[in-house]
């Protein structure tokens, strides 16, 4: 899956956010100075392109849609993160936060409940599977 540059991401989150869009209701989401019309028709196009965004006819126009999910991309993003800057260590990437005071100890504290739910959750799995 191709990276976004900034600009794509944020029309993304927005069109993730609406589900389906024309040019002018993404604008309409953006913050101020909104962009030219020009400009995100031609960013839409190029998510195009990436795979991430088709379009259907409606009219004259067209509404767009996400065909790629958040989750999906936000799990790769991170995993290039991850690889990128942390030689692939969770916990050399938490520590990082931590280091850099950007997590606090509530934060932390949710983090390792869901790591210990998510356990929990794939354990019962495989108990089902076992059976």
């Amino acid at each position: 899956m191709k990276q976004l540059t900034k600009a794509e991401e944020e029309v993304m989150q927005i069109l993730w956010e609406l589900n389906n869009a024309n040019v002018a209701a993404v604008i309409e989401q953006l913050p101020e100075p909104k962009p030219a019309y020009n400009t995100v028709s031609t960013i839409i196009r190029i998510l195009e392109s990436k795979g991430f965004v088709d379009h259907k006819q409606k009219g004259k126009g067209y509404i767009y849609f996400p065909i790629v999910n958040k989750s999906e991309y936000s799990n790769q993003s991170l995993n290039k993160i991850l690889n990128g800057y942390f030689q692939g260590s969770f916990q050399s990437m938490v520590s990082f936060f931590v280091k850099k005071n950007d997590i606090s100890l509530k934060e932390m504290e949710a983090i390792l409940n869901e790591i210990e739910k998510q356990k929990d959750d794939s354990e019962e799995v495989a108990s089902e599977k076992n059976s």
